[in-house]
């Protein structure tokens, strides 16, 4: 990954040095993201300072110095990113009459804007980006990211100055910036184990939404535009359903993942994150079958077997002849890496897979540079087997008239969960399901509503966030976009669609994104890939679940190179034995940021239930690690960015 930053005063008020010095010192804060060096651009007249941190991969083309400034002189470039059809882009620019210092990538994006414009451009981009881009003309700056959010980018109004940056903790280097907790945000958190855009936990910053465009004046007026949407690809691949056959379906697939990836290949070896579950093994065979190069793929083990999928990851990576490195997590990883996560995650983060993820990629760049991952497969190529348990159950639901259903929610809510616990040891021990009154109260929660109050509850780690957070508001999402229904009527599809623009962009990508960052590794994710995506929700639904088997058509194209019997157990995908060691090894750091009287101190959550759920947990009584973790993570994360407020 490489990095941004950059500080407009538009007053022109500062000085040279106090200018470039914010944008240095907001620079400084991301050397991680970019370890090997760092430029800066500025025009004092104008009040503006680009700042641009690089990590140097040079397997596709030799990278641009940046800040890049256009061949016609009127944009400055700064972007962490990559440009993957630049070579088709190139051509038309240059009849255009455009000038190429050199073969980056990267300067597709400035010649562009200069040559088509700024939206014109970012609709053309197959890329994974963030960008800063002034207009030094109109005294314009521009900022933009790809169309799921592979990349980050954040902004801030601070004063009479404006910031921006690829992560927070380079906003608060601006000594203006007000570094205030948004209990709102905290609350949207606590549902969803991540921080959702455009918010940010603090109540004046914002991140810019993936396939947007902001746009800011010299008199601060700003206006953000989406230049691409999910929704819009939705409806046209929900208009324009493909009628394909079988054969043709996959032979289709095959050719646009190995479009996707090779794309994306270098002149070097790169690696694959492989779980040995469909979208990581399709990434490493198809790396295999387009690259030049010998392929690595990394995998993490746990002693734990439950949740160990190493002896699978390796035998899919014998099979494909890939060279395969493993590394088996234990306890004391975890208790070496959790005091460095607030570091690492500027914002409470709470995928527990944030700890693997940091350990493959530090073994991944001891071998590569670079290296592909699955993410993004599930939602366009109907994955998840959770959401077709959730419509399930929905369906199951349904057919109980609706004042049986309206008569048991309220009996099941006259009581406390406790009470239900308690009436179910009258049950035989085997029949007898553990925490009964939880799962019955939750159960009480759907039982007159719809379809998206069942994607809720199993999407929500804490159902009452509103509850937990003190003074806390949730903001609506996506899920209660009263629209949605109109365009996306299956159920399933819809969860996909929910999930694309939550939990993808701020859970998963953050956390490769910020693990990989950590370890000087660069990521590439070919199922981000454009085609991918609008192929994939152009799929008939019987091309996505088939038999009881979720992403089907991506199963046909893998059976290609994968034989089916490899591939036939259950899927993990990275998971954590968190339970076992918040009771054993991480207890005592758990019970120092659970503790009542703290809690009750700090004044941001209601302490009893993250008391009750803390004691159920080590008593064994049920694993809440999901639910614990997120309040651990975002006590963590106070304790070091906000620790008095």
């Amino acid at each position: 990954m490489s990095a941004l930053a950059g500080v407009w005063d538009r007053r022109a008020e500062l000085s040279r040095d106090a200018l470039t010095g914010i944008a240095d010192a907001m620079a400084n804060t991301l050397r991680v993201r970019g370890p090997d060096g760092g430029n800066l651009w500025s025009d004092t007249v104008a009040g503006i300072a680009l700042a641009h941190r690089q990590l140097s991969v040079a397997d596709r083309c030799p990278p641009a110095s940046q800040p890049l400034v256009s061949s016609c002189g009127r944009f400055v470039l700064s972007c962490d990113g990559e440009v993957y059809n630049a070579d088709e882009l190139r051509p038309a620019l240059r009849a255009a009459g455009r000038q190429f210092s050199g073969l980056s990538d990267i300067e597709i994006i400035v010649e562009g804007a200069a040559a088509w414009g700024i939206e014109a451009t970012a609709q053309l981009l197959n890329a994974e980006f963030a960008a800063a881009l002034w207009d030094r003309e109109l005294r314009v700056l521009h900022l933009f990211r790809d169309r799921l959010g592979a990349r980050p980018l954040y902004w801030a109004h601070s004063d009479n100055l404006f910031l921006f940056a690829s992560e927070l903790k380079a906003l608060r280097a601006c000594a203006s910036f007000q570094a205030e907790l948004d209990r709102d945000v905290a609350a949207a958190y606590m549902r969803r184990k991540a921080v959702p855009a455009p918010y940010t936990i603090y109540r004046g910053a914002r991140m810019l939404e993936p396939g947007a465009i902001l746009t800011l004046g010299a008199e601060g007026e700003h206006a953000i535009r989406p230049y691409w949407t999910l929704e819009d690809t939705v409806r046209c691949g929900n208009q324009n359903r493909l009628a394909v056959s079988d054969a043709e379906a996959t032979q289709r697939l095959d050719d646009l993942l190995r479009n996707a990836v090779a794309r994306r290949m270098g002149n070097a070896p790169i690696g694959t994150f492989l779980s040995g579950g469909i979208d990581s093994s399709l990434m490493l065979a198809l790396g295999q079958a387009v690259g030049t190069k010998p392929a690595h793929s990394f995998s993490v083990g746990f002693h734990e077997s439950e949740y160990d999928e190493a002896g699978y990851a390796g035998a899919i990576a014998r099979h494909l002849n890939a060279e395969h490195h493993t590394l088996y997590v234990m306890p004391e990883h975890a208790t070496e890496l959790i005091p460095r996560l607030p570091e690492m995650y500027d914002e409470p983060n709470a995928d527990i897979s944030q700890i693997p993820a940091f350990f493959l990629s530090k073994l991944a760049r001891q071998h590569v540079t670079v290296a592909f991952t699955g993410d993004g497969a599930a939602e366009p190529f109907g994955g998840g087997g959770l959401f077709y348990r959730a419509a399930d159950h929905y369906r199951r639901i349904q057919r109980l008239p609706l004042p049986v259903r309206q008569a048991a929610k309220v009996m099941i809510q006259r009581m406390p969960p406790i009470f239900w616990t308690r009436l179910s040891r009258a049950l035989p021990a085997a029949l007898r399901p553990p925490n009964f009154g939880d799962k019955l109260h939750k159960l009480a929660r759907v039982l007159t509503g719809d379809e998206d109050d069942i994607y809720r509850l199993f999407r929500s780690y804490w159902q009452d966030p509103e509850a937990m957070v003190l003074g806390g508001r949730e903001p609506a999402g996506p899920p209660e976009d009263p629209r949605v229904k109109s365009f996306i009527p299956d159920s399933v599809e819809r969860m996909h669609y929910y999930h694309t623009l939550t939990t993808m962009p701020h859970g998963a990508l953050t956390k490769t994104d910020r693990a990989a960052s950590a370890a000087a590794l660069h990521i590439r994710l070919p199922f981000l890939d454009a085609s991918l995506v609008e192929f994939g929700w152009s799929l008939p639904l019987n091309l996505k679940l088939r038999e009881g088997t979720t992403k089907w058509l991506m199963h046909q194209v893998l059976h290609r190179y994968v034989p089916p019997q490899i591939l036939a157990r259950r899927k993990m995908g990275f998971d954590v034995p968190m339970g076992a060691w918040l009771r054993g090894p991480l207890r005592d750091w758990a019970e120092d940021l659970l503790d009542e009287t703290r809690l009750r101190t700090e004044g941001v959550f209601n302490p009893q239930e993250i008391r009750a759920k803390w004691q159920e947990h080590l008593d064994g009584r049920h694993n809440w690690q999901g639910p614990l973790w997120v309040v651990l993570m975002f006590r963590a994360w106070k304790q070091r960015w906000l620790p008095g407020a």
